[in-house]
């Protein structure tokens, strides 16, 4: 059989076989639609929100702090889920990721920490909660002609360095309100990958 022939046989059968699908499918959700679905991304932390763990982290006081003082603010990795503990070289490479960064560029009180070696170290948290929920209408979302997707939450990452047993740096970053929209649509649905089928059925 001629290929060009083939190649059209093989996409209508296809699009019958997805065009019946789509009116089953159809008639289900018009019966009963339940719920799109949703995640949630959650480390576990003492810190139920941003602010929490904000409040918690302003409390450290470099040169004041100890590693003792830390415990009570959450900062306690045998206590406190998702706290990582972090050796002197873990910090260097934190710190100075790349060779253009020495350690005469860093701030003076991390770089003594570091100049200490072996009695360098660190605790760095990461709490975060993250929720993922897709929005829309069902039929919409099963078949892919638009599926929408709300991310909100929260995210927190806090370094803090000791010499010893004594805080002498600090550093956070992150987002405390997450609000993201995603939109992806296909105008043909699943008919759209009919003709990516096709062509991988037909190729030599």
């Amino acid at each position: 059989m001629p290929k060009s022939k083939r190649h059209i046989r093989l996409k209508l059968a296809l699009a019958s076989k997805v065009g019946f699908a789509i009116v089953a499918v159809l008639a289900l959700a018009t019966a009963c639609s339940g719920p799109l679905p949703k995640t949630s991304e959650i480390d576990e932390s003492p810190w139920q929100t941003f602010d929490e763990a904000m409040t918690a982290y302003e409390s450290i006081v470099p040169l004041q702090t100890t590693a003792e003082d830390l415990k009570a603010m959450g900062y306690d990795p045998f206590t406190s889920p998702n706290v990582r503990v972090l050796s002197y070289l873990e910090v260097i490479e934190r710190f100075m990721p790349k060779d253009a960064i020495h350690v005469e560029d860093l701030d003076a009180a991390l770089r003594n920490c570091i100049e200490a070696g072996s009695k360098c170290w660190a605790y760095e948290v990461t709490p975060q909660f993250v929720h993922k929920e897709r929005e829309g209408n069902v039929v919409l979302d099963i078949f892919g002609f638009k599926r929408t997707t709300v991310t909100t939450g929260w995210r927190f990452t806090a370094i803090v360095v000791l010499k010893t047993d004594m805080v002498h740096y600090k550093i956070w970053e992150g987002t405390p309100s997450i609000m993201e929209e995603k939109t992806a649509t296909k105008p043909l649905g699943p008919l759209q990958e009919v003709d990516d089928i096709v062509t991988r059925t037909v190729a030599p």
